[in-house]
């Protein structure tokens, strides 16, 4: 096909004239169209690059990354789950077993799940890609680290107290203070009960044995004695021995002692005579059992020296609402 040729109209001469192009021209047409193409190809470029639809290698290989970190993180909660199982398990056994068997206090809940307190231990966490996932994540191992490490220290200590079972069962005040042939009467028990003096109801902290003057009394478990005196209000002459192990028994109204403080003592000896000293209404023996500082009845620590049937009767009538002597 010939090449088309271009006219112009030259007013001058008032003819059509045949447009002519130098090569230079031509040449700067042609490198302006490759520069205006080259540049519209470069910014066609970078909108594709900030685009799902051109990913790069190394986009792709970040990308799958992410997904495998996802996948690994998921696997570690899964596995974190089970711990959690597993861990529970443990320590319902720990606390209403092992602990149990060893008459020691249970760890509450609040105190095995404490997360941590204080400054924010993730704050360099915060702000990455899927920082939630990881933070949530943290946070869990370390909290089952902080639980792993309490039921650790907890088995050692019921180690320890396996270890010295036989020091734990002498402990336990396991006996009655005075011995059954020797008793008038039981007297009062644990719980509220009338006072002798003001005629209120009031908690009897203890309990009551009705025996003469001059009765031997007993230590109800291996202990040391910390205090023989009457300087506290109420009890008169009266004896303290801390057994260990949370325990603690008080012997209150003696006549006398027979023993003295720092002395150690073993179950079944001799510490004192029952009396009527201090807020005392006649001679009797007011006993109270202390576990981890709390009083507790003693009537449940009756098993080293009386029978069934017998233990059914003192329970009867420690349950019955009388007059406590004290």
């Amino acid at each position: 096909m010939a090449k088309k040729v271009k006219y112009y109209f030259d007013t001058e001469s008032l003819a059509y004239r045949k447009i002519k192009h130098s090569t230079l021209k031509r040449f700067s047409y042609v490198g302006l169209f490759l520069l205006s193409s080259a540049l519209f190809g470069f910014l066609s470029f970078v909108v594709l690059l900030n685009t799902s639809f051109l990913d790069t290698p190394k986009d792709r290989l970040q990308a799958r990354e992410i997904e495998t970190m996802k996948l690994q993180y998921a696997i570690l909660n899964k596995k974190m789950d089970q711990i959690d199982e597993v861990l529970e398990s443990i320590e319902d056994r720990d606390n209403n077993i092992y602990r149990a068997y060893f008459n020691t206090s249970p760890i509450p809940t609040e105190q095995r799940k404490a997360g941590f307190g204080g400054v924010n231990r993730y704050k360099q966490l915060e702000g990455l890609n899927n920082s939630e996932l990881v933070i949530n994540t943290s946070k869990r191992v370390d909290v089952i680290s902080k639980e792993l490490a309490i039921q650790s220290n907890s088995l050692d200590e019921i180690l320890k107290l396996a270890k010295d079972k036989n020091k734990l069962l002498s402990a336990i005040p396991a006996i009655q203070p005075v011995k059954n042939e020797q008793l008038k009467r039981m007297a009062s028990g644990f719980g509220y009960r009338t006072d002798p003096f003001t005629k209120a109801r009031k908690m009897h902290e203890g309990m009551d044995f009705t025996a003469p003057t001059g009765t031997p009394i007993y230590a109800t478990g291996d202990g040391v004695v910390k205090r023989a005196d009457n300087t506290a209000s109420g009890y008169g002459n009266h004896i303290v021995i801390q057994h260990g192990y949370g325990y603690e028994t008080l012997y209150g109204h003696l006549s006398k002692y027979n023993c003295r403080a720092g002395q150690r003592v073993k179950r079944g000896d001799i510490i004192g005579y029952v009396g009527s000293t201090g807020r005392s209404e006649a001679p009797h023996l007011h006993y109270e059992v202390h576990k981890e500082g709390k009083v507790v009845n003693p009537i449940n620590f009756y098993y080293g020296n009386i029978s069934a049937a017998e233990y059914v009767v003192i329970s009867k009538i420690a349950n019955q609402e009388n007059q406590s002597l004290d």
